[in-house]
């Protein structure tokens, strides 16, 4: 185990870093050329005008007030300034929730901290137990562990009561954050402007009909089942082959761009490219005529697709954006089963148009279930496999296995300064460069598993992503950097040992992941803030690509909070503080640092920079819940598996009950409060549909809807829509061009009840009329009697 003089050096070479970082970015910050960088949020919301406007020639580019230079760090006051419900309403709840996540760090290791360095940290200390072990090598970290403490001690009660502490802290903590984000959600739900995805349900899996299409059948089927709320419906176009060209042709506008500048700013002569790929080979040819010749050969095969989606009925999937009158009628559809066939007609609350992935909208539904199974084994290889890469990197990353491969850095190494960087610092980085492509994997198999809505999407990936982090990044660095020629015997002994095996390497990694926090936790949120990828990319588009102050908009890359990958990421150091809280403390202030840090970072990027792609209004918390449970189960478990190896049966034994507890706690959360991420309730329905009917009395939702769930390839064509259900229209009946015998479950229904045993099969539409006034006119009884039911309490009442 590194020492402490290690630890303190890998400590100094992050920190110089972040704070190289840092400096960098407050000087970058006030420079007016990169103002759009660093504040593209407020350029959005059209707050902030450029700062280049109305200055001279050098003040345009570079800020000359040495006073700002002097405040640099006004930032981070800056960013804590603004309270959390101008927050939520500047950035929407899914990014003040996330920020909430680094805070409830926070809560919950700061106590834990406090608790162990006053009680564990003494306890360890003391121990004795590595000074009385001859020939043996350690340092002073290893003496503030519990590896300190001699087996069969009595000492070990201590670490079993502070187990249960830091449990129960740890769940009062996660019970009160959920009921807080739980209520922050229905005041947001409540006090949320209208917006076309509280009308609309998403319905798949229409049944194919003989005699209607799938337009006329979604039509049918609403005004029929719905005839009192159903208001109109958009159905689904295969349009992926459009999107592919639509986004060939924008690169190549972009060339286009490129070049008519270039010619622009030196008229005499005319730029060149070649006809290869990439314009490096191929014959040579005038740039400007060859990319406008691909733009208008696209532009046509993007008008033949265009009207050969439209016009193919192949192309028309089984699936409809479905709008309502009142978010009332959409709770109900969505939220209840339409048919007696649970595979068809099936529903759900339609994403915000923007967090439509509309490239899985095409997917039978039929697939899913296969493309779901074959995801999970991919991820089971890819994690297992994926372990073979990590077992090599952290053989490498001490000095024996550096040595044993590369003999000739034998004296290099033995440097004492390059032995404390190798030990200090060269673990976590060739950890984290391993894990830069994971997360696209990650995604694109998500995505091939059909989900219809990026929010989804990013919760998927970010589960997969957290399993691979728990499997790989902690499990496969405590065993194979510790005892790699064991796994094999690892592997093969019975699951109830697996907690011993890795409860007792646990302790010997603790330095390891120290420097992982520092390297990705400390100097990793400092580049974060620094934006250097953006700023290039800006400035490289700003000098080629931008001509109009249009363009110099478009050019602004704001960013947005990749859930997917950085919410697994914080679990992760969850883990790692709830694992070493009680084994060894020493890697909990490093843990605090993180969260506190990170906390200003991104609080301050929320409001200056990052643009969401969508809102979902935190539904992804019942996720993180659920994963930082999963996170306070596995420090329980391994620390049963450590107490096992102690000679302290009945420590162990006392220990048996917290996971139990735990899981029974999950649960208990779960049905308290998970329902308010999944459904809208209908008294909130109702009350927001009446004020909105008091408030807004000629309020047009059909012209509002217009158009909210039209594919982004066909925005602005005229789309063949079906007629509007009147309201105030007499004849309820609903016209239909079904000859056959029927498929569909509404019209069988009706004909049977009505058929004598001579025209059970051909049923007259006089028939049908008879039946559906009937039916009128039994519910307009019943909903007499219940008024006049109503009534007489109400009398009743008032008499009292």
């Amino acid at each position: 185990m590194a020492s402490l003089q290690d630890i303190g050096i890998s400590a100094a070479i992050n920190l110089l870093s972040a704070c190289a970082f840092l400096i960098a970015f407050a000087i970058l910050r006030l420079q007016p050329v990169n103002d759009r960088v660093y504040f593209p949020k407020w350029y959005l919301k059209g707050i902030r005008g450029s700062p280049r406007r109305s200055r001279g020639v050098v003040t345009r580019f570079v800020n000359l007030d040495w006073r700002t230079y002097i405040r640099f760090l006004n930032w981070m006051p800056a960013a804590l300034k603004m309270p959390e419900p101008e927050l939520i309403e500047h950035a929407g709840l899914d990014s003040a929730v996330y920020i909430r996540i680094y805070l409830l760090g926070l809560k919950m290791f700061v106590p834990i901290s406090i608790l162990a360095f006053g009680v564990l940290v003494p306890v360890n200390w003391t121990g004795g137990t590595l000074e009385n072990i001859k020939d043996l090598t350690f340092s002073n970290v290893d003496k503030l562990s519990i590896s300190n403490v001699p087996p069969g001690s009595p000492r070990f009660w201590a670490h079993l009561i502070m187990t249960y502490v830091f449990s129960i802290w740890t769940c009062y903590t996660l019970y009160m954050e959920y009921k807080t984000v739980a209520t922050m959600r229905l005041r947001y739900l409540a006090a949320e402007k209208r917006r076309p995805d509280q009308f609309t349900v998403l319905v798949r899996n229409v049944p194919p009909d003989p005699d209607e299409s799938v337009n006329e059948h979604v039509e049918h089927f609403f005004c029929v089942n719905h005839p009192d709320h159903y208001l109109s419906h958009q159905i689904v176009y295969n349009a992926n082959e459009l999107a592919k060209l639509v986004s060939q042709r924008k690169t190549l506008q972009n060339w286009w761009t490129y070049y008519q500048n270039k010619y622009d700013r030196n008229p005499s002569k005319r730029p060149t490219t070649k006809t290869g790929y990439g314009g490096f080979w191929g014959t040579t040819v005038d740039a400007i005529d060859y990319y406008d010749a691909k733009i208008q050969d696209l532009a046509e095969k993007e008008a033949a697709e265009r009207q050969r989606v439209l016009n193919d009925t192949k192309a028309i999937v089984p699936a409809a954006f479905v709008s309502f009158k009142s978010r009332w009628g959409a709770a109900v559809c969505a939220q209840t089963q339409l048919c007696h066939n649970p595979t068809i007609w099936l529903t759900e609350w339609a994403p915000e148009p923007r967090d439509i992935f509309w490239d899985n909208l095409s997917i039978p539904y039929v697939e899913l279930t296969i493309r779901r199974l074959l995801m999970a084994i991919a991820l089971f290889l890819l994690v297992f496999f994926f372990m073979i890469p990590i077992a090599f990197v952290q053989s490498l990353a001490n000095i024996e296995g550096i040595q044993k491969v590369f003999p000739f850095l034998k004296p290099l190494i033995d440097m004492k300064t390059v032995k404390s960087v190798i030990q200090g610092f060269l673990p976590g980085i060739a950890l984290k460069i391993f894990l830069i492509l994971l997360p696209t994997i990650l995604m694109t198999m998500s995505q091939i598993e059909g989900y219809t809505s990026l929010s989804y999407l990013d919760r998927r990936s970010a589960e997969k992503y957290f399993w691979f982090i728990i499997v790989n990044v902690f499990l496969g660095s405590i065993i194979t950097g510790t005892a790699f020629q064991q796994l094999k015997s690892f592997l093969e002994q019975p699951p109830t040992e697996i907690p011993k095996t890795v409860g007792v390497s646990i302790p010997m990694k603790a330095t390891f992941f120290i420097t992982y926090v520092m390297v990705d936790g400390w100097a990793g949120v400092a580049a974060e803030i620094l934006r250097l990828v953006p700023l290039i990319i800006f400035h490289l588009k700003n000098t080629f690509l931008v001509k109009t102050e249009q363009d110099r908009q478009q050019a602004m890359d704001p960013g947005h909070l990749d859930f997917s990958i950085s919410e697994p990421r914080i679990q992760f150091y969850f883990l790692l503080g709830l694992v070493y809280a009680a084994v060894t403390p020493i890697l909990l202030p490093f843990i605090i640092v993180f969260f506190t840090f990170s906390y200003i970072v991104f609080r301050h990027q929320v409001i200056n920079v990052y643009d969401q792609k969508y809102e979902s209004g935190a539904k992804y918390w019942p996720s993180v819940h659920r994963r930082l449970i999963i996170c306070l189960l596995i420090s329980q478990l391994l620390m049963m598996g450590l107490l096992s190896t102690k000679k302290l049966a009945m420590a162990t034994a006392m220990l048996l009950p917290l996971p139990i507890l735990t899981i029974w706690f999950n649960r208990y959360c779960a049905g308290r409060f998970e329902s308010a991420f999944s459904k809208f309730p209908l008294q909130e329905a109702m009350v927001k549909d009446t004020l909105e009917k008091a408030t807004e009395p000629n309020l047009n939702l059909k012209e509002y809807l217009r158009g909210a769930y039209v594919h982004p390839m066909f925005k602005g064509q005229e789309m063949d829509r079906p007629q509007v259900v009147d309201e105030e229209e007499s004849n309820p009946l609903v016209p239909t061009k079904r000859t056959s015998q029927s498929t569909s479950r509404y019209a069988s229904e009706a004909n049977s009840a009505a058929a004598t045993p001579t025209d059970k099969h051909h049923t007259s539409s006089s028939a049908i009329m008879e039946i559906t006034k009937s039916l009128i006119r039994r519910r307009f009884r019943v909903f007499s009697v219940l008024f006049q039911s109503e009534s007489k309490k109400a009398q009743t009442w008032a008499v009292r």
